[in-house]
């Protein structure tokens, strides 16, 4: 994966406030029974495919930055979203992909930051 596309990503995050609309624990609010396992929100002042702000997972590796990025297809709504994953762990990489493949059930697929 290119780093410049993820500093790209570290720049728009740092520049951008991060909103959370949707904090870990609380319901998705079109699928009550799906809960979101991290923190859920945006950057406000950016734009994403679907007019709103770039949606993001934030976990508790605070400093991390944009470790990595979802791509998801969702057949529902005919739209393919980019979903960015700030500040997490390696597993907090993991359930961010788990709940939006299998709680969701969107196509996903992750692309992490390599590390050198």
């Amino acid at each position: 994966m290119s780093e410049e596309l993820f500093s790209a990503l570290d720049h728009l995050a740092a520049t951008s406030t991060v909103v959370i609309d949707r904090p870990r624990g609380s319901a998705h609010p079109r699928y009550p029974a799906a809960i979101y396992p991290l923190d859920y929100g945006y950057l406000d002042g950016t734009v994403s495919a679907d007019g709103d702000g770039i949606d993001l997972f934030r976990g508790s590796a605070v400093g991390n930055g944009v470790v990595a990025m979802a791509v998801i297809a969702d057949i529902d709504k005919k739209d393919v979203e980019v979903k960015i994953l700030l500040d997490c762990t390696a597993d907090e990489i993991g359930t961010a992909a788990a709940f939006l493949r299998d709680t969701l059930g969107l196509g996903t697929t992750v692309l992490r930051r390599e590390v050198s």
